[in-house]
């Protein structure tokens, strides 16, 4: 593997578990919020912000894919993997204040 791919493959892989994250932090709040009474405002947040984690779970996976290709392959991961993580780690902070301080 090139110095390239190899970068594109660290790249790739930190924005994918910033993407997991988010999508597997709405998860939880999902399911614990379906458990209790009362929980139905926080599940239709979480509905709301799937989208956006499944949006940017699917870009930072492509660029997962992507990473093991030549020179122009990871570069175009590097940017879908710097894009998709950034996009995913304001995401998740703007998801978690947003819940802690209850404007849902």
């Amino acid at each position: 593997m090139s110095t390239i791919g190899l970068v594109a493959f660290l790249v790739a892989l930190v924005a994918f578990l910033a993407a997991a994250g988010h999508a597997g932090y709405l998860a939880l709040m999902t399911s614990a919020a379906k458990k209790r009474p009362g929980g139905d405002a926080v599940v239709e947040f979480a509905k709301k912000r799937a989208p956006v984690a499944g949006g940017t779970l699917g870009v930072t996976l492509l660029a997962l894919l992507l990473s093991g290709g030549g020179a122009v392959t990871g570069v175009l991961a590097i940017l879908l993997a710097g894009g998709g993580g950034v996009a995913s780690f304001k995401a998740l902070q703007s998801s978690q204040s947003r819940f802690h301080s209850g404007n849902l």
